[in-house]
């Protein structure tokens, strides 16, 4: 595909910057959206954003008075009905817990979803960015016009917070919506606030990484073909060399998606939430217990400061090839 930029009208406004960086974002995004396969990521992308919604509704219901579970339970003898109403008590008498462990869940659930689309559709766009603007020589059309270096950069950047947007951000806060109006009672909202402030901490973390590496990637070379190589590598293979018993810890770091992998764990903290159910609710099955417990120790963060600088590294390294290939050639 390639870009299109009318520069006609920016003749007949010289000073409308905002304009000039706005037909950057749009003229990407619309050729994104043309495609049969972004459209179809799309789907996938929003669908894991309405299970949250859907998972919330079904947990409402069934455990409510007269829900499904109590319905369900009651047909199989005494014991299992006794058992959902237990459930439905413990719900009562720990909403906090059980709602906040709920979200945290699902949208630490979400966020694997959402971060591979997203990666996926970066593996498509990547070569879209600058490659193929140094590739025709665009770049240095686009830079003699009223187009300037910093335009450009933030037309860049807009496409990418677009997709990231499309595919991770807007299918959290739907999901997240939608949710709160199928539920019965304020306090879902209540204790949902602080595990869509995490998701979205987590979100922003992963736009700014992913933002940076994408630009530097494709300012590397002037070939569509070695600039997917390129990301492919940084993705695939760093993460399974990343992956392999006892790689040096600065392999591991120089792995972004290992890096965003490890920063998700400090983000959710998917293990304070379980094991803190698991200290304080009455749960009946031991074994259930356990596995819960064992879940939340696995969850833990082990080197977050570590993966933190590694993603920083391999941020201001890509900017720093981003900004000095970012001139006329």
């Amino acid at each position: 595909m390639e870009t299109s930029l009318d520069f006609s009208r920016w003749r007949e406004k010289p000073n409308g910057v905002a304009y000039r960086r706005w037909v950057i974002v749009s003229t990407g995004l619309n050729q994104v959206l043309r495609t049969r396969f972004f459209r179809a990521l799309l789907i996938g992308a929003w669908a894991a954003g309405l299970l949250i919604a859907v998972s919330v509704f079904c947990f409402s219901q069934s455990l409510a008075t007269g829900g499904w579970l109590e319905t369900w339970a009651a047909n199989l003898g005494p014991r299992p009905a006794a058992v959902a109403k237990a459930l439905g008590a413990v719900v009562l008498m720990y909403p906090d817990l059980c709602i906040r462990a709920l979200y945290t869940s699902l949208f630490w659930l979400q966020s694997f979803a959402a971060l591979w689309i997203s990666l996926v559709a970066l593996t498509v766009l990547v070569p879209q960015l600058i490659t193929r603007d140094r590739a025709s020589n665009a770049l240095t059309i686009y830079l003699s016009r009223p187009l300037t270096s910093t335009d450009y950069l933030i037309g860049k950047l807009g496409i990418i917070l677009g997709v990231v947007a499309l595919f991770w951000t807007g299918p959290l806060l739907c999901g997240w919506i939608l949710s709160l109006m199928v539920s019965p009672g304020r306090d879902f909202l209540l204790y949902s606030l602080s595990p869509v402030g995490h998701a979205l901490a987590f979100n922003a973390i992963g736009l700014v990484a992913l933002a940076c590496i994408a630009l530097g990637v494709s300012a590397l070379s002037k070939s569509s073909r070695n600039t997917v190589l390129i990301w492919m590598g940084l993705w695939v293979i760093a993460a399974t060399v990343a992956g392999l018993p006892h790689a040096p810890s600065w392999i591991q770091r120089a792995s972004f998606s290992r890096d965003l992998a490890e920063l998700r764990q400090e983000a959710f903290r998917l293990d304070t939430a379980l094991l803190e159910a698991v200290e304080t609710l009455p749960l009946i099955d031991r074994s259930f217990t356990r596995n819960l417990a064992e879940v939340g120790r696995k969850a833990a963060p082990v080197d977050t400061a570590g993966a933190a600088g590694g993603l920083a590294a391999l941020v201001v390294l890509s900017s720093v090839v981003f900004f000095k290939k970012l001139r006329p050639e």
